[in-house]
């Protein structure tokens, strides 16, 4: 897709809102994209509010000088800039962020957001740019789990939002509910649960980081999980352009160049 590609779906969306918003009263305004076409309202601000954790490292953290940084924060960056504007994120806790999406405190969410069913119900996800397998953590020391199916009875620290939760509720598994993956692991070494799911590109970062820490992947999921930018269902046109812009950033290389940055490999990309 060549670079001015996007710039012309952009136009073709825009002229399309003006054109059926004239002569229509403001309570029948509503295109076929459903809230006033989101993506104007976002051009118009010259802003696209993201929602993220940035407690999530190494995807979306805060750095020794205090900047948010992290994959997906590049990722949110990238695509704002191909739709013309600034991205404005706001930070808050997984549990109650899609809760913010749905108040509207902010447009999409970029934070390794899992595609699943239930979720594809109520929302709508861009093309998927993250693509990783489920690890099982335990400390160094267990033997009694080597298999998900031995979390069956035990407990298992997630956020209980989260694709993870489901996957280790599954597999029979009592839930402890935390803030994230690093409160997970500090439940699972102080003995408070006996395992956490997460993905395993997170594992990784973190024994990089900790090389101290006792602990170790038990099993490794054998299917992906796909992770989008997720966005209120009724803004078709703002996910179109969502779409064309991350086809942009994998077609220049875009993609490829934050993911090895990051993980040292292209997760962008499904193996």
């Amino acid at each position: 897709m060549k670079k001015r590609t996007l710039a012309v779906i952009l136009t073709g969306i825009l002229l399309t809102a003006a054109l059926t918003g004239c002569g229509v009263s403001k309570e029948n305004k509503k295109t076929e994209a459903g809230d006033d076409d989101l993506l104007t309202s976002i051009q118009e601000a010259g802003v696209i509010k993201v929602g993220t954790e940035g407690t999530y490292a190494p995807y979306t953290y805060h750095n020794e000088a205090g900047d948010l940084v992290g994959y997906d924060v590049e990722i949110a960056q990238a695509v704002a800039e191909k739709l013309g504007v600034e991205a404005k994120f706001i930070e808050t806790k997984w549990d109650s962020i899609i809760a913010g999406l749905d108040a509207g405190r902010f447009d999409v969410i970029v934070n390794q957001v899992g595609i699943n069913e239930e979720r594809k119900q109520k929302y709508s996800f861009s093309t998927p740019y993250t693509y990783t397998k489920g690890v099982l953590i335990v400390t160094g020391s267990n033997k009694e789990i080597n298999s998900f199916e031995d979390l069956s009875g035990k407990k298992s620290a997630q956020s209980l939002t989260s694709n993870w939760a489901k996957l280790a509720e599954s597999y029979g598994a009592e839930l402890v509910g935390t803030d994230g993956f690093n409160q997970s692991i500090d439940l699972v070494l102080a003995g408070r649960a006996d395992a956490t799911i997460n993905d395993n590109l997170t594992y990784y970062d973190y024994v990089n980081q900790q090389p101290d820490k006792d602990v170790k992947i038990a099993a490794l999921s054998e299917e992906s999980s796909e992770n989008a930018i997720l966005i209120r269902k009724g803004n078709d046109t703002l996910v179109e352009a969502v779409n064309a812009a991350l086809a942009e950033l994998a077609e220049e290389g875009t993609l490829k160049e934050i993911s090895e940055k990051y993980f040292g490999v292209d997760v962008s990309v499904e193996e």
